[in-house]
C-alpha cells in the first residue's frame, strides 16, 4: 500500500490519531517536493508561530461577559457585551481569536470538553478592561471581563484538518498520478509534478489562487488578472492546468456578459459552459481535478469582473 493510500485509510477511520496522519503526510510532502504542504503539516503538528499565516478555519469567535459597578452600590453582573462594541473600542482581533496551538493541543481541548461534559474555554481578557473602561455603560466602571470560546470551534478545526487532508490526497491521486506510487524510502518528484502539488496544496489549504506557486524553495511568482483583460485571464487559467483553447473559449463568453450578481461571478452562458466542460476535469483532460478547477474558475472570474 502506498503512503498516500495509508493516509487516506487512516483519515477516514473514526478516532484515528491526527498526529500520526500528519507525520505521514509530511513525509509524502517531502517526497513530492511541496514545501507549502510540508510547512502546513509542520505548523499543524507543532503549532503556528506568530509570524505565520493562519488558515481561516483556525479563527474562532469569542464572546464576552463583564461585571460593572455604578453609583450608590448599583451593579450589573455577568452582562453579555455585544461583539460590535468590542470591535469598535478594542478591534476585531479580540472577537476573532487565532488558534495557533498544535493539532495535538486542539485534540486535548476536545477531549477535555467531552470528559467535563460541557463548558467553554476561557481566554485572558484582562487588558480588555482598560480598553473598554467607561465605554459600555455610562457611569459604570468595568471591574471584570471574561472571554470564552465555544468547544465547537475546536471540534470544527479538528474536522476541517481531516477534511483538508482527505480532499488534498484525493486531488493528488487524480491530478498527480505519481503520488500514488510513493512508498517509504522512495521519492517520486519531478519539477512539473512538484509545481502541480504546490498549486493543489495552496488552493485546498488556503483557498488562495492569486499566486501561482513554482517549484523549489517556496519561490512564488505572481500571476495577476487585470479587470476585463482576456489575456491575463487566459494565462491565469493555463498556469493552473486548464488548456488554452478552453480558457480562451470561456474568456470570450465572459467578455460578452456580466455576472449574475455580486455573489455569483458568472453569467448564464458562462455557467452553462462550466457545467459542460467541468467534466473534462473528471475525465483527466484538464491537468487539475474538479474541486480545484471549480475554485480556480471562481476566483479567476471574481478578479476578471473586478469583484475581488
Amino acid at each position: 500500500m502506498s503512503l498516500l493510500q495509508q493516509i487516506q485509510e487512516s483519515v477516514v477511520q473514526e478516532g484515528s490519531d491526527l498526529g500520526s496522519i500528519l507525520l505521514k503526510l509530511r513525509l509524502l510532502a517531502a517526497r513530492l517536493g511541496s514545501d507549502i504542504l510540508e510547512e502546513w503539516v509542520k505548523h499543524e503538528s507543532e503549532g503556528y508561530p506568530k509570524d505565520a499565516e493562519i488558515p481561516s478555519y483556525r479563527i474562532a469567535g469569542v464572546t464576552y461577559r463583564g461585571t460593572f459597578t455604578g453609583p450608590f452600590g448599583a451593579g450589573i453582573q455577568n452582562a453579555q457585551i455585544p461583539p460590535y462594541l468590542i470591535e469598535k473600542h478594542a478591534g476585531e482581533s479580540w472577537t476573532n481569536y487565532e488558534v495557533r496551538e498544535s493539532i495535538a493541543a486542539v485534540d486535548e481541548m476536545v477531549k477535555k470538553h467531552k470528559n467535563d461534559d460541557g463548558g467553554s474555554f476561557g481566554i485572558n481578557a484582562s487588558n480588555l478592561i482598560l480598553l473598554l473602561q467607561g465605554k459600555i455603560y455610562e457611569g459604570y466602571a468595568c471591574n471584570d471581563i471574561s472571554g470564552t470560546i465555544s468547544p465547537t470551534s475546536f471540534y470544527e478545526i479538528q474536522q476541517t484538518v481531516r477534511s483538508r487532508i482527505l480532499e488534498l490526497t484525493l486531488e493528488l491521486e487524480k491530478s498527480v498520478p505519481g503520488s500514488m506510487h510513493v512508498a517509504f524510502g522512495e521519492s517520486a518528484s519531478s519539477k512539473t509534478q512538484a509545481e502541480q502539488v504546490q498549486q493543489i496544496s495552496q488552493q485546498i489549504i488556503y483557498g488562495n489562487v492569486s499566486t501561482a506557486v513554482a517549484g523549489g524553495a517556496g519561490a512564488n511568482i505572481a500571476v495577476g488578472i487585470t479587470v476585463k483583460d482576456n489575456g491575463s485571464f487566459i494565462e491565469h487559467l493555463v498556469a493552473r492546468g486548464i488548456p488554452e483553447n478552453d480558457a480562451s473559449e470561456l474568456a470570450k463568453i465572459m467578455e460578452t456578459e456580466e455576472p449574475s450578481s455580486s455573489e455569483e461571478p458568472f453569467g448564464e452562458k458562462a455557467k452553462n459552459w462550466i457545467a459542460t466542460n467541468i467534466k473534462k476535469a473528471a475525465a483527466g483532460t484538464w491537468k487539475v481535478g474538479i474541486s480545484v478547477a471549480t475554485k480556480v474558475l471562481t476566483e479567476a472570474a471574481l478578479k476578471y469582473y473586478g469583484m475581488k
